[in-house]
């Protein structure tokens, strides 16, 4: 699919930047991921889109064993060098596509994906394959970037995101991310939802939009409502954007 093509070149040319982008390194996330899993030591995980391996580096130190798969080749090559160079060498790197799982049925303990299905373009078969690979009681760590429930609200922040980056296919809504989990055999054990602040000029900078792409984006966040204003969050100086908040969510879902 052209989108597919798209997300391996979008990430391929930013990869370097995505293992530097203080959200995806730093976020407090990754730390509420860890402690939901309740991990012993001897768990197969496997980290789906890992991008600059931030949450595979992160397992990799409580796991026996990562496997870390993305559709990218370029990011493999930098999350390898990232984990590596953190002294980890319990993980494995495989390229390959979210929606069609290089592995047998029953294979892991613990399923992650962090910050990525937002640029999946079937994401309910994205959803099928985790549920494959997965153990008979496994888990699924889910962890994206959602919109907000209200339809204009949604198609704002959805327009924002395909505009900063042409990979970008759906910020799902917080129901429907619990909707197609249950209706494809996972039970919903936890959820928590936390805000994150966006700031204009590195989140542009991280997809190397052009000057006039960025300005394109900024007078169209300029111009929304101000209701959408309010619910983003969007501070502005001078007609200058300086930041936005969006919203995320963790889900921790049990295979049936």
């Amino acid at each position: 699919m052209d989108i597919k093509k798209d997300v391996q070149k979008q990430f391929g040319r930013s990869a370097n930047s995505y293992v530097t982008s203080e959200i995806h390194q730093k976020g407090k996330d990754l730390q509420k991921l860890i402690e939901i899993a309740n991990l012993t030591g001897n768990e197969d995980v496997l980290d789906i889109a890992t991008g600059g391996g931030h949450t595979a580096n992160a397992f990799a130190h409580y796991v026996k064993h990562v496997t870390a798969v993305d559709l990218t080749a370029e990011m493999i090559k930098v999350a390898k060098a990232f984990i590596e160079a953190n002294g980890h060498h319990n993980v494995s790197f495989i390229q390959g596509d979210a929606e069609e799982l290089p592995f047998d049925h029953y294979r892991f303990d613990i399923v992650t994906c962090r910050i990525a299905p937002h640029h999946f373009p079937n994401v309910n078969k994205f959803i099928e394959s985790v549920h494959k690979v997965l153990k008979p009681g496994g888990i699924f760590l889910l962890d994206d970037n959602v919109s907000p429930e209200d339809d204009d609200q949604d198609q704002f922040y959805n327009n924002i995101e395909k505009k900063r980056d042409y990979s970008h296919f759906r910020a799902w809504k917080k129901t429907e991310w619990i909707r197609m989990l249950e209706e494809k055999g996972f039970n919903i054990e936890e959820m928590y939802r936390f805000e994150k602040t966006f700031q204009f000029d590195s989140w542009c900078t991280r997809m190397k939009l052009t000057e006039k792409e960025k300005n394109d984006l900024s007078e169209y966040m300029l111009h929304a409502t101000p209701n959408i204003k309010k619910k983003f969050h969007i501070e502005v100086i001078e007609n200058t954007i300086i930041s936005f908040k969006g919203e995320a969510i963790i889900i921790k879902a049990r295979k049936n």
